[in-house]
C-alpha cells in the first residue's frame, strides 16, 4: 500500500500479466511430505483452518491427503478464471491472492484480498460451471486443489466430512451476505470505519487506542469498499481531522476505537 492516503493514485486495478510472461506453475504435488509445524501435522493444521473445529478424524485427513494436490504460483500469475470451467475446490494455503475480475482491456480489478489459509472457491465446482471470480497471486503463493468428482464419491462413506464442507459453504454464503448488506446499506464513511474497526489491534499500556497495519495497496482497499482511491484518501483525511485516527506510513493509529465502532454501526 502507498505510504500516504493524501496523494493521487496511479491507474486503478492491477495490470494483467500478458500471456507468455508468467512463469508456469509447478505441477500439482501430493500434500503428504509437507514440513510439520509445532502442534500437529501440516495437513491437520491446514484443514483445521479451512474446515473449522473440531479436528478432523484420521480417516478424514487421509481421504483429503489422497485427493488434494499442492502447486506453487508466482506473483502476478492467474489462479482462477471466470472463462474456465471449475472442476476443483480451490484453497489458498499460504500467500496473498486478489479476487476480482479481469477486464477486456487487460486490467485486473480487485474486489477483495484473501490471505492463506482460506478458500478461494469452494462452490463453483459443485455447480459444474465457471469460476465466479478471477483470481491472481499478489506474491508467491501455494494453492491446494481438491477434485470435486473424486471428492463427491468419497463423501458417501464420510458423512462427517460432507457436513464440514456444508458448514464451510454456509460460512462463505454468510460472509457474502454480510458484505452485500454493508455495501447496500452503509455509506462510504461507515464502510471505511467498519473496515478499520475489523482490523484494530489494541495497543499495550491501557491507552484504549489501537493500531491498524495497512497491508493492502490503496487502490485495493478502495475496490473492497466500492469507492475510488480519491474518495478513500478524502475519508482518511476526514477521519484524521475528526480525531479518530492518525496515519503514519503503513500504520493507522486509532485514537478513539469506540467512536470508530459507533461510526461503523451507523
Amino acid at each position: 500500500m502507498e505510504h500516504s492516503y493524501a496523494t493521487a493514485p496511479g491507474p486503478a486495478g492491477l495490470t494483467e500479466r500478458r500471456p507468455g510472461t508468467a512463469a508456469p506453475p509447478d505441477a500439482p504435488k501430493p500434500l503428504r511430505g509437507l514440513s510439520l509445524p509445532a502442534g500437529g501435522s501440516a495437513e491437520a493444521v491446514l484443514w483445521g483452518h479451512l474446515l473449522g473445529a473440531p479436528a478432523l478424524a484420521a480417516e478424514e485427513l487421509q481421504t483429503l491427503a489422497q485427493l488434494a494436490s499442492l502447486r506453487h504460483v508466482a506473483a502476478g500469475q492467474h489462479i482462477l478464471s471466470r472463462q474456465s470451467a471449475a472442476s476443483h475446490l480451490v484453497a489458498l494455503r499460504s500467500g496473498e491472492v486478489a479476487l476480482g475480475l479481469r477486464t477486456a482491456d487487460g486490467v485486473f480489478r480487485t474486489e477483495r484480498i484473501v490471505r492463506g489459509p482460506a478458500w478461494l472457491d469452494l462452490s463453483s465446482a459443485w455447480l459444474s460451471g465457471p469460476h465466479a471470480m478471477d483470481a491472481q497471486a499478489m506474491g508467491a503463493a501455494s494453492i491446494v486443489e481438491l477434485p470435486c468428482d473424486a471428492l463427491e464419491t468419497r463423501l458417501a462413506t464420510h458423512p462427517g466430512l460432507a457436513q464440514r464442507l456444508i458448514h464451510g459453504l454456509a460460512r462463505e454464503v454468510q460472509a457474502l451476505a454480510v458484505n452485500t448488506h454493508e455495501l447496500m446499506h452503509k455509506d462510504a464513511p461507515g464502510r471505511l470505519a467498519q473496515w478499520l474497526h475489523q482490523r484494530c489491534v489494541p495497543l499495550p499500556g491501557g491507552t484504549g487506542q489501537a493500531m491498524v497495519r495497512l497491508a493492502d495497496r490503496k487502490r485495493d482497499v478502495a475496490s473492497q469498499l466500492a469507492i475510488t482511491p480519491e474518495t478513500l484518501s478524502r475519508l482518511m483525511r476526514s477521519f484524521s481531522r475528526q480525531g479518530l485516527i492518525e496515519v503514519a506510513g503503513y500504520n493507522v493509529r486509532v485514537l478513539d476505537p469506540e467512536a470508530l465502532a459507533r461510526l461503523a454501526q451507523a
